[in-house]
């Protein structure tokens, strides 16, 4: 049975114009859903019109967090083009890979990025328009709030489109190789939404105050985009501040309900001087995903009464698999939980059987929220994916984990991440745990380092809090207390700060190639 896709902002606008749909934080902007959804109609006009924009034409954006990020969205669904969202913090080579592989056939993008859009240009890219509410625009180039005022039309979403039709290509970070364009369906899009608000409560008078990255699935889709589908309010935040968060977060005219973030987020609001002061009542829901949560900073939100729920997700996944319940948040702080309620896991041994309790597998998702696939990439999706006896279609996460015996699933780490120390597997994250609880330990990382006599060993590369002074043996003293010998990292290293992406990952490869000689990106 074919199901069809629907226009979320339009349904709202119809039946609740005037409710609140998006504030933009730095400009103080504010537009109902009537607002927001003639705006996109407007530049959807614009698009098909003057762009000669078409279903299935790849639209680029360069763009910091705005409220126009989403009228874009909106507009490219409208049209049948699919978003390709781009992360200003790539270099010109690596954005201008992404542009020439997905063939985009213009470029939106903030006039902040004026001197960096000037040098993408392509043979493909014929068109491009400024975003002019932030800084002036550069002269000669087509500004974005006049192409909105002056457009005479308006598109509608075309009533054949179906969840199965894309809507956006993002593109992965590429570590082992060329960037990987996933395919986002308009199904995915769907039951990520609908995935979501059970577990969080999001609902149509939610307000959610959004700090990720908007190039990344998790600063569109946690929960920015969930709201839009209840018919509810986005705060969004050109980028995060911590101070600032701290601020939005106790504004009691503001109202936040839910937010999302990932564990730099709340480690580093957490250490800030407004942290303890800060009221946090109002928040009835925090989220958090993209790498494992120091147990020590969930804590130290418990102290204060605030349960965050830890989730997992992927690009690949739209992006949520997981988000444990709050029953289960402080007794199982390293858990994920279960699966949400449309999607499916499987912990698996190398030979797709089902690890037993306690045995580390790879992590393998099946569910209608799962990429049909990678951009012009057979040899990614022949790679990425396995069907089994029943004809289920598995997605390899790449990650390690292992199930409890109430089949709880715990991320161990990545599997990549892992490094191998006289024949025994050691996960960093595991010792990274251990690392947060020493007082003074602002931000810890783990890596595996060549070894003469065990092949591998660790090197803990630590940042201290403000004042703090880390004497690396009685780190390492510290970890034989509470690891197992062949766990302990056999060297400490202070850095000023650890190499994050927008998204607040440690970028691993990069403490490696400061670290090891020779070594390689992986």
């Amino acid at each position: 049975m074919t199901i069809f896709a629907s226009d979320w902002t339009a349904f709202h606008a119809d039946r609740t114009p005037d409710k609140l749909a998006m504030i933009d934080q730095a400009t103080g902007r504010q537009f109902t859903y009537a607002a927001l959804d003639e705006r996109a109609a407007r530049l959807a006009a614009y698009l098909r019109e003057v762009w000669g924009v078409a279903k299935g034409d790849r639209v680029a954006i360069l763009a910091k967090n705005s409220t126009e990020y989403f009228e874009v969205q909106f507009a490219c669904i409208k049209v049948g083009a699919l978003l390709l969202p781009l992360n200003w913090r790539l270099a010109e080579q690596e954005l201008q890979f992404i542009l020439a592989d997905s063939g985009a056939l213009g470029l939106v993008y903030d006039a902040e990025f004026a001197e960096r859009a000037d040098a993408l240009l392509l043979p493909t890219l014929q068109h491009r328009l400024c975003i002019d509410t932030h800084a002036p625009a550069p002269d000669g180039a087509a500004r974005y709030e006049h192409v909105i005022a002056e457009s005479a039309g308006r598109v509608a979403l075309d009533g054949r489109t179906t969840h199965d039709d894309p809507l956006m290509i993002m593109y992965t970070a590429g570590t082992t190789g060329r960037p990987k364009g996933v395919l986002i369906t308009h199904g995915m899009m769907l039951w990520n939404a609908v995935n979501i608000t059970t577990p969080t409560g999001l609902s149509c008078d939610s307000v959610f105050y959004g700090v990720l990255p908007t190039f990344h699935i998790g600063g569109l889709n946690l929960y920015a985009n969930p709201v839009l589908h209840l018919g509810g309010t986005n705060l969004i935040a050109r980028q995060f501040d911590p101070a600032l968060a701290l601020a939005t977060l106790s504004d009691a005219a503001l109202g936040v309900s839910h937010m999302f973030g990932v564990p730099s987020i709340y480690l580093f609001m957490s250490q800030h001087p407004d942290f303890e002061a800060a009221d946090l009542s109002r928040v009835r829901s925090w989220g958090c995903g993209g790498a494992p949560m120091p147990v020590a900073v969930l804590e130290r939100y418990a102290r204060r009464g605030i349960v965050i729920q830890l989730g997992f997700g992927m690009t690949e996944t739209s992006p949520t698999v997981f988000l444990i319940d709050r029953r289960r948040a402080l007794g199982k702080p390293t858990s994920v939980g279960k699966p949400l309620q449309h999607t499916r896991v499987r912990v698996v041994r190398d030979d797709f059987s089902d690890v037993a309790v306690g045995e580390v597998g790879e992590v393998v998702v099946c569910g209608p929220n799962v990429t049909p696939g990678y951009w012009q990439r057979p040899d990614a999706n022949r790679d990425s994916f396995t069907v089994d006896a029943d004809g289920a279609r598995w997605l390899h996460s790449g990650d390690a984990g292992t199930v409890d015996d109430e089949g709880c699933i715990y991320i161990v780490d990545r599997y990549k991440d892992m490094y191998i120390s006289g024949g025994e597997n050691v996960y960093p994250a595991e010792v990274e745990q251990v690392l947060y609880q020493i007082e003074g330990v602002a931000e810890a990382a783990v890596i595996g380092v060549p070894d003469d006599k065990w092949g591998e060993s660790g090197l803990a590369v630590l940042v201290a809090k403000d004042g703090a002074a880390l004497d690396p043996d009685a780190v390492l003293a510290y970890c034989q207390r509470h690891l197992a010998k062949f766990k302990v990292p056999k060297a400490v290293r202070l850095i000023e700060a650890l190499p994050r992406n927008a998204a607040g990952k440690v970028l691993k490869r990069e403490l490696r190639a400061q670290f090891i000689p020779d070594a390689k990106p992986s």
